[in-house]
């Protein structure tokens, strides 16, 4: 079981709200919306990604990260970088 399972529903609503805005942002674009009004619903499916993100890499640590922790040796150094490696890609992106 993953650290989400819990709070799956969650996720899939909110990978839904997202979806919904990108579709909406697409309509926007084929209709030539004001750039303004596009760039503020980018920057909302943005935000909504990351809570995702974020909410999963919590999940990640608290769980996964945890419980290699816990048991020690070089699983729990792989999970670690892991874990390192994402939050890099996160904060990139």
């Amino acid at each position: 079981m993953r650290g989400y399972t819990q709070d799956k529903e969650e996720y899939l609503k909110r990978l839904r709200r997202v979806e919904g805005q990108v579709r909406g942002l697409a309509r926007m674009v084929e209709n030539d919306e004001y750039c303004i009004d596009v760039l503020t619903q980018v920057s909302a499916v943005t935000r909504g990604l990351q809570a995702v993100s974020l909410g999963l890499l919590d999940e990640h640590l608290k769980h996964c990260v945890a419980e290699a922790v816990s048991e020690g040796g070089e699983d729990a150094d792989a999970k670690i970088q892991e874990a390192s490696e994402a939050i890099a890609r996160l904060v990139r992106s």
